[in-house]
């Protein structure tokens, strides 16, 4: 079945390039079928190797196999984190493709397919970096994959606002990605190799007894100073709600449902092949580098998501504070804290890309994203206020969502007070989510004033996605969030799943520890409490309309969120320095 593993890349970018060659050809209606089909036979090609990846399967793509051990082939590995993010990417681009059904702005005339040739492109280079076992092919997918999400966030390229949006986006992640590919050179003159496992082995060589040095430490941090971009990682964080407030609804599914956590899985990956060794960098400091910027991301985030007005921004913010959670999850370096947030991952994928499906109906439906603006009309959308409360319910941690599952997991793995990081975290975003519930949906409570209109953008003037406002909602446009919740709900209620998971994450990173991942009393506590607690925060903030309005130490926050790219790349590199600041005793001590 190895041999299989390149045709979970190579078949959506053949589809892509299919219909960029004949989609002149077609009716929009066969263009959107195939590209139905070419992502729905990926997703099921990448589940059947996923059920049948252990042991680890290896392949070199074109039969370019190792000679003495050595090999200029391209290395794919079909493990189980590996193979699950491949398939996660997969199903989410076909949810996608579905709720994009006949729904979407036609194309530029001659252009049909045009979209869906850039999805399964996004999908393809998703899927590589995912399976890439060697870093500079890992960059390779990780640019193709960024490539394609500026065109996708700017698609909309007769509006100002998408444009901006994509090259803020373009300009941050491409000087990510530059790090990255920098850092990889290091690496690579440092131990003559690319493939992760043996450059990890090079640089335990290379530093005998004496352990890391500083182009170890350069290296380490410009690497993951890329892959923390994509993360959205604070202080790397801020193309992610300007690309989000103007990215199409179906991208946005795709941004905040898998491609940041790609970043976080491969933060994960690449530390535990290349720099867990002796001549890496100590556990001790990338777990200090990664709980402190986990804790920082999360509250950050956290705030940020509480005083917006915009859904979209919300919900952008929502994830921020949520790869924060992901980042301590596996920065206290433990098997139950990778099973965790492999968890709380896939949970967590389904329930926000649910929040940006709802949310997309309010757009075409109302031409708004503003919750001020909003407050009351959308009361005849009743199956859609039912899943926007059930998908905040499960962005709380609400036993027996996935993403509760994955919560109550990664405490008990954090332990002591970064309990309290999750349980805050995760009440504020879904309070949130609750309160735009509330307002938009319910109409409960006075509609809120507009004193802080200045600092972002409202969501009040957005274009619908359609040719015009929806009189009537499209099937697709329900079906999708509700299948989405579903799947989120199977992953903490189906039996044997979470072990099938800490199975497959633990043999791939934790040398086969076996964790028994179950609910517990404890868990369920705790995802209780952040449930309640979200639920009474958005019911302060519907009767008290003014806590909804930053205070005056939340304002300079809110305004570092300038919209300038300068002043993003300026915290990119300050995000560098702290990150090496923070790992910088291991190699000073060594």
């Amino acid at each position: 079945m190895h041999h299989l593993l390149p045709l979970l890349v190579a078949v959506p970018l053949l589809g892509a390039a299919l219909l960029v060659a004949v989609g002149r050809r077609l009716p929009r209606a066969a263009a959107e079928i195939t590209g139905f089909v070419v992502s729905g036979g990926t997703a099921a090609l990448a589940i059947v190797l996923l059920l049948g990846s252990s042991p680890p399967m290896v392949e070199w793509v074109g039969g370019w196999l190792p000679v003495g051990g050595e090999s200029v082939g391209i290395v794919v590995i079909g493990d189980g984190p590996g193979l699950g993010m491949a398939a996660l990417a997969s199903l989410l681009t076909l949810a996608a493709l579905a709720y994009s059904w006949r729904y979407f702005d036609e194309p530029p005339s001659g252009h049909s397919g045009a979209f869906t040739a850039l999805m399964l492109v996004f999908q393809g280079g998703m899927c590589g970096f995912a399976l890439a076992g060697d870093l500079f092919n890992a960059f390779v997918f990780f640019e193709l994959m960024s490539v394609t999400a500026y065109a996708l966030t700017g698609y909309r390229i007769d509006e100002a606002k998408a444009v901006q949006g994509a090259l803020t986006f373009g300009v941050v992640n491409s000087l990510g990605a530059y790090a990255m590919l920098m850092g990889i050179g290091l690496l690579y003159a440092r131990t003559g190799e690319l493939a992760m496992t043996k450059i990890g082995r090079g640089l335990d060589t290379a530093a005998g007894h004496g352990g890391p040095d500083a182009l170890v430490l350069a290296s380490f941090v410009l690497v993951m100073t890329g892959l923390l971009v994509k993360a959205a990682a604070v202080p790397f964080h801020f193309w992610l709600p300007d690309a989000h407030a103007v990215a199409p609804t179906p991208v946005c599914m795709l941004l905040s449902g898998v491609m940041v956590e790609l970043g976080v899985f491969g933060v994960w990956r690449v530390y535990g092949t290349v720099f867990a060794g002796p001549g890496g960098i100590p556990a001790a400091d990338l777990t200090r580098a990664l709980v402190t910027l986990g804790t920082l991301t999360a509250a950050t985030g956290a705030v940020m998501c509480w005083y917006q007005r915009h859904i979209k921004r919300l919900l952008a913010y929502s994830t921020v504070a949520h790869t924060g959670l992901f980042l301590v999850g596996i920065g206290v370096l433990t098997p139950e804290g990778d099973d965790g947030v492999a968890l709380y991952i896939l949970g967590h994928a389904g329930v926000k890309a649910a929040l940006f499906a709802c949310t997309g109906v309010l757009l075409d439906r109302y031409g708004s994203v503003d919750e001020h603006a909003l407050h009351g009309r959308a009361r005849e959308l009743r199956a859609v206020a039912v899943m926007f409360a059930v998908s905040a319910l499960g962005l709380a941690g609400m036993p027996p969502f996935g993403s509760g599952l994955g919560k109550a997991v990664t405490e008990e793995a954090v332990g002591g007070p970064l309990t309290v990081v999750f349980v805050a975290a995760s009440a504020i975003t879904a309070g949130a989510a609750l309160r735009v519930t509330a307002r938009v949906f319910l109409g409960m409570g006075p509609r809120p004033e507009d004193a802080d209109s200045d600092l972002e953008t409202s969501g009040s003037e957005e274009e619908p996605e359609t040719r015009g406002l929806l009189r009537r909602i499209p099937d697709t446009m329900r079906t999708v969030p509700a299948v989405l919740l579903a799947g989120a709900l199977a992953v903490g209620v189906f039996p044997g799943f979470g072990g099938l998971v800490a199975r497959s994450v633990n043999e791939a990173g934790s040398g086969g520890a076996h964790v028994f991942v179950h609910w517990t009393l404890h868990g369920v506590v705790l995802g209780v409490a952040s449930t309640v607690l979200a639920v009474a925060l958005a019911g302060l903030a519907v009767t008290r309309p003014h806590w909804t309005a930053a205070p005056d130490w939340a304002r300079p926050l809110r305004r570092l969120q300038s919209g300038h790219v300068g002043d993003y790349v300026a915290w990119l590199l300050v995000g560098a320095t702290v990150l090496g600041a923070l790992t910088l005793p291991g190699v000073l001590g060594a």
